[in-house]
């Protein structure tokens, strides 16, 4: 996937193998529609609801100079909700706030939820790419179908990055900061009131981002690890192909 300029000065971003045009749109207005000519399986719009209240450049830059990791967040994310009877639907890319969740919420009892992470990179010419996002979507897939939750198609996963990453493309640091990237967390949780053992009927799907520096802050060097046969995070039968919460506790 790539964001950028093209030589017309239009946006573009490209999904290979093939890439989509987009038009400038100012940022004041209050909705922008992703068009999905390019993404034709895709049936959700992630309209953008602009962050009424952002960091001011001088914040983000100050945070772009030592962003960390998985501890500072962009201004907008992306989200969807699932039910048993209307499927996907009230998708958008609105301001970054916290969830507002039942305490009887199915994810926070029977922990049925999944995730992926994916980096967003910088390139010189001011273009921003990631690498192969069209498989993190398969095994978004994969993961829900082993939890038991609701699949986000592949044009869909791919729309709600391509939603935000161009809302929020000023936070992808620049190329000279080496490693740094912006992160692309998308998950989806159960968040039906519901306490009974099934799958739930009502599902959140959400994308963040977050700038992140090098993996290793001193850069990059050999490492110790720690075999055990005490602890064993996949069996026959069980999530370890998943990738969900519970594996990262075991």
């Amino acid at each position: 996937m790539i964001l950028g300029q093209t030589t017309t000065g239009t946006d573009s971003i490209a999904v290979r193998p093939f890439s989509i045009p987009l038009s400038n749109v100012p940022a004041a207005r209050p909705s922008v529609s992703v068009p999905c000519a390019k993404f034709p399986r895709m049936t959700l719009n992630f309209d953008v609801h602009p962050n009424p209240r952002p960091r001011s450049v001088e914040q983000r830059n100050a945070i772009l100079a030592d962003p960390g990791f998985g501890t500072r967040f962009t201004a907008h994310m992306a989200v969807a909700t699932w039910t048993t009877a209307d499927g996907w639907h009230d998708s958008a890319v609105v301001p970054y706030a916290p969830f507002q969740l039942d305490p009887a919420a199915a994810i926070l009892h029977y922990a049925q939820g999944v995730f992926e992470g994916l980096k967003a990179y910088r390139h010189p010419d001011g273009s921003i790419w990631l690498f192969r996002p069209e498989r993190n979507a398969e095994r978004f897939q994969s993961s829900a179908r082993r939890l038991g939750l609701p699949e986000l198609a592949t044009d869909d996963f791919l729309g709600s990055i391509h939603a935000l990453v161009r809302a929020d493309r000023d936070w992808v640091p620049h190329p000279e900061g080496g490693e740094a990237s912006l992160y692309l967390r998308p998950f989806m949780f159960a968040s039906e009131a519901f306490l009974g053992v099934r799958a739930a009927h009502h599902v959140t799907y959400s994308l963040i981002a977050s700038p992140a520096g090098a993996y290793f802050a001193s850069g990059v060097q050999p490492v110790s690890i720690w075999v055990t046969k005490r602890y064993s995070r996949a069996g026959a039968g069980g999530t370890g192909a998943a990738k969900c919460g519970g594996n990262y506790a075991s």
